[in-house]
């Protein structure tokens, strides 16, 4: 079945950076876009990068351009979310989730299966 578990989330201060990974098994892996999605306490769920299943193009809201990289090595079923100059309205809790069809990729990106989440807290 298909898993996804993420990982490196924790406590950064503002303007600090984290990595998290997402590791995923149960599908073939290369043939899907993969997309981070956080939710903050008390709001909706919120999409903030998105890959395309051979790494060829990713896309990012304005919330998050140009602050947060999103990238995968298929070999290991992996991907990461690089984020950088953390604000604390990035404080959430952060899942990668996987496309619902292989090659094919949806703006805003619309996964049908989610791991359980890795916490950021970004706090001086």
């Amino acid at each position: 079945q298909v898993q996804l578990v993420e990982s490196g989330g924790g406590l950064a201060q503002p303007g600090g950076s984290l990595r998290l990974s997402c590791a995923a098994s149960g599908f073939t892996f290369s043939r899907f876009a993969m997309t981070w999605a956080r939710q903050a306490p008390g709001k909706g769920l919120e999409w903030v990068a998105m890959i395309y299943f051979d790494g060829s193009d990713t896309y990012y809201p304005d919330s998050v351009k140009g602050r947060f990289t999103i990238s995968r090595d298929n070999a290991k079923n992996l991907v990461y979310l690089q984020m950088n100059s953390l604000k604390p309205e990035d404080t959430a809790l952060y899942y990668c989730g996987k496309a619902k069809k292989p090659g094919v990729v949806t703006i805003p990106p619309d996964p049908d299966y989610w791991g359980q989440g890795t916490q950021v807290t970004v706090s001086s």
